[in-house]
């Protein structure tokens, strides 16, 4: 795969960026969730 580390600072380097996507990821999935709740409430106001 070529993922391969040699040193302590390569490993925590990658580590870092694998981190941030996932946080990333996490961010937008729960702003996804916190709109999909929101409409929700929206839709039983009109009605």
């Amino acid at each position: 795969m070529g993922n391969e580390f040699y040193t302590l600072h390569d490993f925590m380097l990658f580590t870092k960026g694998v981190v941030y996507y996932l946080m990333g990821v996490i961010v937008l999935s729960i702003l996804g969730f916190w709109l999909y709740i929101t409409a929700r409430d929206e839709d039983k106001l009109i009605k």
